[in-house]
């Protein structure tokens, strides 16, 4: 893409808010950043709408540093508390109707192949769980099984956070929450699983707890995409304010997950298999 897309209108590049300008200047653009890397560019504004210890922002921040060509990557998001991070992140971004994302991603993707046919323009939805699990499931599912060359990634608070505390399909069984004062009464829906038989070729499940393999996995996932297909990142990401727990302690309940249900998982085809193991061999050489 041209760098005039993440360049600011002249005539209007003075009247935007500093921040917003600073996520041009010393945003991650056509340069080579990770995960580890955090702190050194600027990936979000600092006063975002997020609560104290989210971990969807958090899981935002470290799937943006991850990206492998931010300035060649749109992410498309859709309503929730993503939504709210997404808006103020140093990348390129549309959002959606609640649900509708990987339809529009679907199509956004087979435009940019055939505008850029000899460049690679990775399309990422990037969303909550209710959008995936609940809302957009049909339509996840139909992108997954017509093979579309997109990565789906969800940030899984396991609750409808930003409407007052509703249980979404990925609330554990049994949880108590503002409006569902008795306890969810079916298990998370399985959509880790349901994508290994939908047509993606790759599939990752992690937490917020574990960076660097975070930033592995949707790396890995973004790349796989462009030449394979489909590929689906499901990252736990817990809500201190909808959990009831204190905002310092987002990783550490992250950690207690991955010792418990959120352990991590990748599965992949053959073809991945060999995909990934010809990129570890150019990284030698």
């Amino acid at each position: 893409m041209s760098t005039k897309i993440i360049t600011p209108v002249e005539e209007f590049a003075d009247l935007l808010p500093k921040e917003y300008q600073d996520l041009v200047a010393q945003g991650p653009f056509f340069e080579k950043k990770r995960v580890e890397d955090l702190g050194t560019f600027k990936e979000i504004i600092e006063e975002h709408p997020h609560c104290a210890g989210c971990g969807v922002s958090l899981g935002i921040r470290l799937a943006v540093a991850a990206l492998p060509a931010p300035e060649d990557t749109i992410i498309i998001g859709t309503p929730g508390c993503s939504f709210f991070g997404l808006v103020q992140t140093a990348v390129n971004y549309s959002n959606t109707a609640f649900g509708n994302q990987n339809a529009v991603a679907s199509g956004l993707k087979r435009m940019l192949q055939i505008r850029f046919p000899h460049q690679h323009k990775d399309v990422v939805v990037l969303v909550g769980d209710g959008g995936i699990a609940d809302i957009g499931l049909d339509l996840t599912l139909h992108s997954w099984f017509r093979r579309e060359k997109i990565t789906t990634i969800m940030v899984d608070n396991e609750v409808y956070g930003n409407t007052g505390g509703q249980e979404s399909g990925m609330t554990v069984q049994g949880q108590i929450l503002n409006m569902a004062p008795t306890g969810k009464k079916f298990p998370k829906v399985p959509v880790f699983e349901m994508a290994k038989v939908s047509g993606c070729v790759y599939g990752a499940r992690v937490t917020v707890a574990s960076p660097r393999k975070l930033g592995r996995v949707v790396s890995n996932a973004i790349l796989i995409a462009r030449e394979l297909g489909p590929t689906y990142v499901q990252i736990y990401a817990p809500c201190p304010t909808n959990l009831k727990f204190p905002p310092n302690q987002t990783i550490k309940v992250a950690k207690e997950a991955e010792k418990d249900y959120y352990a991590f998982e990748e599965f992949m085809t053959d073809e991945v298999a060999g995909y990934l193991k010809r990129q570890e061999e150019k990284k030698e050489d």
